[in-house]
């Protein structure tokens, strides 16, 4: 069977834009024609509050329609593990959790492991996740609300800046590029609820300015709140330009203005506090983050690429000691082998891959023009710090710019607005490319369901992440048997991998029905034997072509 590359599928569509752009050119009607279709479009999306609630429910419609071909997401990468972890902790009403007596047999590269036992990551993601366990016995249950929660905040934060047609297709563009197939709903990784953060916040900010509204002031600060919860230096960058605008219209305003601003501020010491008091029951310190803490224990390898690698730590075991000092270290390295401008173009391209693809890269065309708008360069200059602010980084992932999500889609409004006035090629090619956007949607998928593989790219487009699927299919076995159980995994001496740890465990580990524990040290072996006497023991050879579990010990054998 052949295997396709999508970014191929996906810009063959391309060619079809040049029969459109002809035909635009020729005919000279084809500006002043409107179908009926247009029209009804264009009343539909004047109903704004049901615009906003519309493009939200289709998104979920859609992904849900697609589980029989894009069933409920395996975790798969440790990062997935760790979001997992912070859901179920969240979920039982912990904020951490203590650390095990033995925890160095469930070490993991991603979660803290002393001195407490948590994930290093904001809780932001793992809040959503934690309300999917609690609504439906399924963490991806949040995952996927947010999705369409996303789509929606997109919607209504483009009707604070553009006309309510043009807010009404950035949404939906969003929703066919991330909220239908991306890796934003088919894995654990997040990316929705920091993107519902960026909306909020530039969403309030135009309205506050013409209207000043508590509510509007109140939503700026839940922007500001899930920001700082879900990507803290990416947000920071994304709201500093609207936070200076309100802090200068505020002065001028006098007394009314400042009143407008007091919920943002009100809530922003609320968050404050929150964080604090989180990082202390985590860290020991308030001012220390668990990803702070973490880097310190795990990483010799810096964030960005003007800091200097540091010593590396001390590791208890192989793999982890590969990831951090093999892996880590060679994204570090090559980032310098590219050169500075080099790495940079590629950063860039590969969140226009994720957010634009082939089609709407036409849209940069446009950008000379687009570009000019005097009204929307706060959302622009958000926009810019963060790409500025992504490039000083080792390594980005298309999550990484997730706060400015909506500032995305609104320079691709833009971008389509000024095409649509430039004449009458570019008037045919902008309302062709939402189309050929939605039909290749369905291409992809129709091909996929007729059995064509497609090229596997951790952030591909409309293609699922399969996760660790052998994992997966070995806990459902056990959690259908009877008893409770452990499973000691061990690792190919010559393994070579990243982000592929089986070592992971809910937030009450002894607990757990089934428990996931080092078992590359004899003697630590024997102490989880000890530990564990009524447990039925197991061993998995985690590099096997098919692993599968081989008996250590039966039930109730000590």
């Amino acid at each position: 069977m052949n295997i396709v590359n999508p970014q191929g599928v996906e810009a063959a569509w391309l060619l079809l834009l040049i029969p459109i752009a002809c035909w635009g050119w020729m005919s000279r009607g084809a500006r002043r024609r409107r179908s009926r279709f247009g029209a009804a479009l264009t009343a539909f999306a004047g109903k704004r509050h049901l615009a906003v609630v519309s493009v939200g429910v289709l998104a979920l419609a859609l992904r849900a329609a697609l589980l029989p071909l894009h069933p409920v997401p395996r975790p798969g990468v440790v990062d997935e593990f760790s979001y997992q972890l912070a859901a179920d902790t969240f979920a039982s009403g912990r904020v951490a959790n203590p650390p095990h007596a033995l925890w160095i047999s469930f070490e993991n590269s991603m979660f803290l492991s002393r001195p407490s036992y948590a994930s290093k990551y904001p809780p932001a993601q793992g809040l959503v996740m934690a309300a999917g366990l609690l609504l439906a016995r399924n963490s991806w249950v949040g995952v996927w609300l947010s999705a369409g929660a996303m789509c929606s905040a997109i919607v209504w934060m483009l009707q604070g800046w553009v006309a309510p047609r043009w807010a009404l297709l950035g949404g939906f563009l969003a929703m066919l590029r991330i909220a239908v197939g991306s890796y934003w709903v088919d894995s654990y990784w997040g990316g929705a609820v920091a993107a519902i953060g960026g909306a909020l916040v530039y969403g309030a900010l135009p309205r506050m300015m013409r209207r000043r509204r508590i509510r509007d002031g109140a939503l700026f600060g839940i922007g500001l709140a899930v920001l700082a919860n879900s990507r803290p230096y990416e947000g920071l960058l994304v709201a500093m330009p609207a936070v200076f605008t309100l802090a200068v219209w505020g002065c001028r305003q006098g007394r009314g203005g400042l009143r407008a601003l007091a919920p943002a501020g009100v809530l922003l010491v609320l968050t404050a506090a929150a964080m604090l008091g989180y990082n202390t029951r985590i860290t020991g310190s308030p001012l220390l983050m668990p990803y702070q803490l973490h880097e310190a224990q795990y990483s010799g390898t810096p964030l960005f690429w003007f800091q200097k690698l540091r010593p590396d730590p001390v590791y208890h075991h192989e793999i982890i000691r590969r990831f951090w000092t093999e892996w880590a270290r060679y994204v570090y390295e090559e980032h310098f082998r590219k050169g500075l401008f080099r790495a940079s173009l590629e950063k860039l391209n590969h969140l226009r891959i994720f957010f634009w693809g082939s089609l709407l890269s036409v849209c940069a065309l446009a950008l000379p023009w687009a570009l000019r708008a005097k009204r929307l360069r706060p959302a622009f200059l958000g926009l810019g710090l963060v790409l500025a602010g992504l490039l000083l980084e080792i390594d980005v992932v298309p999550h990484y710019a997730a706060p400015a999500t909506a500032l995305i889609y609104l320079l691709t409004v833009q971008c389509l607005r000024w095409m649509r006035v430039s004449g009458r090629a570019g008037f045919a090619v902008s309302r062709a490319i939402p189309v050929l956007l939605a039909g290749t949607l369905i291409v992809f998928y129709s091909l996929e369901a007729a059995g064509t593989q497609f090229l596997r790219d951790d952030y591909s487009w409309c293609l699922v992440r399969p996760g660790n699927l052998d994992r997966a299919r070995i806990l459902d076995r056990l959690n259908r048997s009877g008893g409770q159980h452990l499973v000691l995994v061990r690792y190919a001496a010559n393994r070579v991998g990243r982000h592929a740890e089986w070592v992971h465990n809910s937030a009450d580990i002894d607990a757990a029905k089934v428990v996931w524990a080092w078992g590359d040290d004899p003697e630590a072996n024997r102490a989880l034997l000890r530990y564990y006497p009524l447990r039925q023991a197991w061993l998995l050879e985690a590099d096997d072509a098919h692993p599968d579990l081989t008996r250590i010990r039966g039930d109730n054998q000590r």
